[in-house]
């Protein structure tokens, strides 16, 4: 499932070079982080894509995919907003409820599926 995942969602867009990619699976979920190069190589940004594996009625599955390209002069704005918000998510709206219900809990401490900001890990 996970590489089929990877590997067609894409195969169809090449216009820029893959420079280093980093696939997250979260549940039902996978995240790829693409760091990409623009042609001529001079330049490179990120593409973050979420990928759902869905299963059809036919039996056959697709995959809901959902893009956006951050460019490097909005990396840190991003990484700002990303920060403030999962932190106000943590303080304001997840009183009371234990951490597991919200956190990753790994038996397998190398798996890499947490993702750091700042020092905020999410």
């Amino acid at each position: 499932m996970y590489r089929d995942d990877y590997d067609r969602s894409y195969g169809q867009e090449r216009a820029a070079e893959d420079v280093f990619s980093k696939p997250v699976r979260a549940g039902k979920r996978t995240y790829f982080f693409d760091v990409k190069a623009t042609k001529g190589n001079n330049d490179f940004y990120l593409t973050i894509t979420e990928s759902k594996r869905r299963q059809e009625r036919d039996g056959s599955f697709t995959y809901d995919k959902h893009k956006i390209f951050l460019y490097k002069e909005d990396f840190d704005k991003f990484q700002e907003g990303l920060a403030d918000v999962v932190k106000y998510i943590r303080e304001n709206c997840l009183k009371g409820l234990p951490e597991s219900e919200y956190r990753h809990d790994s038996s397998d401490p190398s798996d890499g599926n947490d993702i750091s900001v700042e020092g905020e890990v999410f």
